[in-house]
């Protein structure tokens, strides 16, 4: 899934008809920081903005912060207002845990604005900034985006350790609810999807007792349900797994922003496959194709069936970019799949489903195979930067 046009971590900037300062020499100043300290603002927040005689400046990034006030020019009256995230109105509060099944992350503070992401129920966030009724926060993957402040439950770090701590399950089957008793023909508290976390309080007549992240209790058929730690502590996923939890997530309709059974996007979905073996891997396409081990696929620039025969593994990622139709050879990663073998891939595009690269295949994808420009391997780099085990992550897990 390609974010190249990502607005939520650009300099916006808004000048009032009656500014009295003139914006350019700060544009340039800031551009020039943006490219050297927040060059990719999924990641990096970097906001630049101007109000009559003063600039506002705040970002995620100290080095950032501290370069643009050293470019301010000292012998102006103009007053320059800056800020290190998370803000100092959060207070303490600058965690937090998702509270519903799925939560939608997206470009800018209001409902109406770009899905970005989502996120879990159970998922461990950074909360960085406030405004109106949404919170800018930062996902396990590294991720910003703005999510409703409905959806989180906001804690001080005692609080967000005492969750860390507190024994929990997590949801295992496809889709699912919890109920307000022990009964599946209770009232319904919430529904659930794969990969959703919530703290575990007692077991009754087949179900577990569980707590919420903003303090509701309901019950869900223990046999839906896995030990958290032990989830956590699994071995790291074969190539055979990945599949398998891949390919439970066929004819799930493509979502641009999604990861999770309700619908996916292509890297959402190369995402969710990972997630659900205990791996975090980056968010989108573009940044997927910058990890693992380099795997020779093309000749000349263009796809090398025999190579992709050749080199490719089960589990592998493949990575496609619709600019090379048009004759870009070096256009963004746009589009991403699992290698399944023999040729043959699973991807979602229009919804997941299994393609291939081989033109006498019935499944043959011409489209995508065309645009292939790269491929990763995953599964033997799983410590490496921003390829973690869930078990080694420290939001998931409390540092004794």
């Amino acid at each position: 899934m390609n974010r190249c046009f990502f607005f939520l971590a650009c300099s916006v900037f808004s000048l009032s008809a009656f500014a009295q300062i003139d914006t350019t020499a700060y544009r340039t100043i800031a551009n020039s920081i943006q490219k050297k300290y927040a060059p990719d603002k999924r990641s990096v927040y970097f906001n630049v903005r101007f109000k009559a005689d003063s600039v506002f400046v705040e970002s995620t990034s100290e080095q950032a912060v501290e370069a643009f006030e050293k470019s301010f020019p000292e012998n102006i009256k103009t007053k320059l207002s800056v800020a290190v995230l998370p803000a100092k109105q959060l207070s303490d509060k600058i965690y937090g845990v998702t509270t519903i099944s799925v939560a939608n992350n997206r470009s800018q503070p209001f409902h109406g604005a770009e899905l970005m992401t989502q996120t879990l129920l159970g998922t461990p966030i950074q909360i960085l900034k406030k405004q109106g009724g949404f919170y800018l926060v930062k996902s396990p993957d590294g991720y910003l985006a703005w999510t409703d402040g409905g959806s989180i439950a906001p804690m001080n770090q005692a609080s967000f350790k005492l969750w860390q701590e507190a024994k929990k399950i997590v949801y295992t089957n496809d889709y699912g609810h919890a109920f307000a008793k022990p009964d599946p023909t209770a009232a319904r508290v919430s529904d659930l999807v794969a990969g959703n976390i919530l703290k575990l309080l007692g077991q009754e007549n087949g179900f577990v007792k569980v707590a919420f992240p903003d303090g509701r209790e309901a019950y869900i058929p223990a046999d839906q349900t896995a030990d958290y730690t032990a989830w956590l502590k699994r071995p790291l996923p074969n190539a055979d797994a990945i599949l398998k939890t891949a390919k439970t997530l066929i004819g799930v309709p493509y979502l641009w922003g999604g990861t999770s059974i309700k619908g996916v996007d292509c890297s959402g979905f190369t995402k969710t496959a990972y997630f659900l073996n205990g791996v975090v891997i980056p968010r989108d396409a573009s940044q997927q194709a910058l990890v693992g081990e380099k795997l020779d696929v093309l000749e000349n620039d263009s796809i090398s069936v025999e190579k992709c025969l050749k080199n490719l593994k089960p589990g592998d990622l493949m990575f496609f970019s619709a600019a090379k139709r048009r004759g870009v050879s070096n256009g963004r990663v746009s589009h991403t799949a699992i290698y399944m073998g023999n040729g043959e891939f699973i991807q979602s595009a229009g919804m997941v489903k299994i393609s291939s690269i081989l033109p006498t295949a019935a499944n043959y994808d011409e489209y995508q195979t065309k645009t292939l420009v790269g491929a990763r391997r995953i599964l033997t780099q799983v410590g490496q930067p921003e390829i973690t085990k869930l078990e080694k992550h420290d939001w998931y897990l409390s540092k004794k």
